[in-house]
């Protein structure tokens, strides 16, 4: 095999300056890195596409009673009962573990980053471990390790203060939280260069650019999930939940009515089913954000109670989730014959969630479908029958968490009361008591504390 490439490119000469092997130029080849002009010409020539082993992604693990039951149908058919029965337990799961509070909801994240970490760095030892070169796969798992504890280090650190004021060894941790990652990351990265293989060089540099691509995509928008929970859980299920009502409902038109093609990266995808999608998400993301507006478990920020050492979802809802009434346009009020309307102003701003998940948030899923295609595969992984793997799942999801975050910091979120006496908390008391005592003054100048009060002081 690695002959007839070599032909194919042009024949390189083995002895020349640039003292790659045959094996290195093949594992080039099969990662579909190869520099050749000539192979870059033919797009569908096996030098310019990966060469990827087999792997379970592509077996049929569905349950035997499933396919029996389903037995004689078309595979369409079949395809179409299998995905709409297994989600009824995904859906189920999800409302289970909502159910369960934040503490469930954070290791469910945690668990589907490590899944997805997972499925997509299989897919590059596959080709790797062809090699047998060392380290690789021990080396992506440190590097996730160590990328984790900086994320979640920073979170304690914002949102535990009371907790990690309390422990010393926290307390020294907290500290120097930053100098520790940054230590724990150069020691893998010192690592890196002492497995270098003479000959091998580019591609396991090809494979540690894999992994820090990886930690990216994955780790660090799992890590802005869990920030946009602790700011209320409505601004967790909510940006989910229109996810996973754009992705049924876009199915759902595409599998009916879809006739027009979409985007070639997923020749199943139709502009029926990208429009229907579109209307059913922004119609069912304004309803339930209207709906869950009225509830304090979700709209109250995540706060951790350092006296009972739980998490609370107690306090005042802000203006974002009470009732205001807007008058509406003149061409509305001509044509619904109301004049003003009550609404929740978080259900306005779900519309702006509902048109990003439809519009912007299919390319997370069509990035991933290039991706698949690059490596001839048709899913990462077969954990879920019918669905593929955990990553095929959540591919507009991480494109999603980062609109909410970004989108939370520029129109909704001001300065974070709870955060910043966390923040005092850590400070030295000789610190905390300068800054009240400079707060005192302040609040006294701008005549917000009584004579009183001050006589007292």
């Amino acid at each position: 095999m690695t002959e007839l490439r070599k032909r194919g490119g042009g024949g390189g000469d083995p002895d020349s300056t640039d003292n790659i092997s045959d094996k290195e130029a093949d594992g080039e080849d099969r990662l579909g890195l190869s520099g050749d002009a000539e192979g870059e010409c033919d797009v569908d020539s096996k030098t310019d596409t990966p060469d990827v082993p087999v792997s379970t992604a592509d077996t049929d693990n569905t349950p035997e009673c499933l396919t029996k039951a389903l037995e004689g149908l078309p595979p369409r058919w079949k395809n179409y009962w299998i995905r709409g029965v297994l989600s009824i337990p995904m859906i189920s799961s999800f409302f289970l573990i909502t159910y369960m509070g934040p503490i469930a909801l954070i290791v469910a994240v945690m668990g589907v980053q490590i899944k997805c970490f997972h499925e997509i760095i299989t897919i590059g030892y596959r080709v790797y471990h062809s090699y047998e070169l060392p380290w690789f796969r021990t080396l992506s798992w440190y590097f996730l390790i160590c990328v984790n504890y900086f994320f979640y280090g920073e979170t304690v650190a914002d949102y535990f203060g009371g907790l990690v004021q309390r422990e010393e060894p926290l307390q020294f941790l907290a500290r120097y939280h930053r100098f520790i990652s940054f230590a724990l990351y150069l020691a893998g990265f010192c690592m890196f260069v002492l497995s270098l293989v003479k000959k091998h060089y580019r591609l396991q540099f090809y494979m540690f650019a894999w992994t820090h691509v990886t930690l990216l995509i994955v780790v660090t928008q799992s890590h802005l999930v869990i920030q946009n929970l602790f700011e209320g859980m409505i601004w967790f299920i909510v940006p989910i939940s229109i996810v996973i009502c754009n992705d049924i409902m876009a199915y759902l038109f595409g599998f009916f009515f879809g006739r027009t093609p979409l985007i070639k990266l997923s020749p199943k995808k139709t502009w029926e089913g990208f429009i229907g999608g579109f209307f059913s998400t922004v119609i069912i993301g304004f309803i339930m954000a209207h709906l869950m507006s009225r509830f304090q478990y979700f709209v109250c920020p995540v706060e951790f109670n350092s006296e009972t050492n739980r998490f609370s979802v107690e306090c005042e809802p802000s203006d974002l989730f009470v009732m205001q009434e807007y008058t509406l346009p003149a061409v509305l009020q001509n044509a619904l014959k109301w004049e003003t309307v009550n609404l929740y102003p978080f259900a306005i701003h779900s519309v702006f969630l509902s048109s990003f998940a439809s519009l912007i948030g299919p390319f997370g899923g069509f990035f991933a479908s290039g991706f698949k295609r690059a490596f001839k595969i048709k899913d990462f992984a077969s954990t879920i029958p019918g669905h593929g793997g955990i990553m095929d799942r959540f591919d507009c999801q991480y494109l999603m968490a980062t609109f909410t975050h970004v989108y939370i910091g520029s129109f909704v979120r001001g300065p974070n009361p709870s955060k910043v006496f966390q923040q005092l908390l850590m400070l030295q008391p000789e610190q905390q008591l300068g800054i009240f005592h400079t707060l005192h003054s302040h609040l006294r100048e701008r005549g917000m504390l009584p004579p009183a009060a001050t006589q007292t002081e």
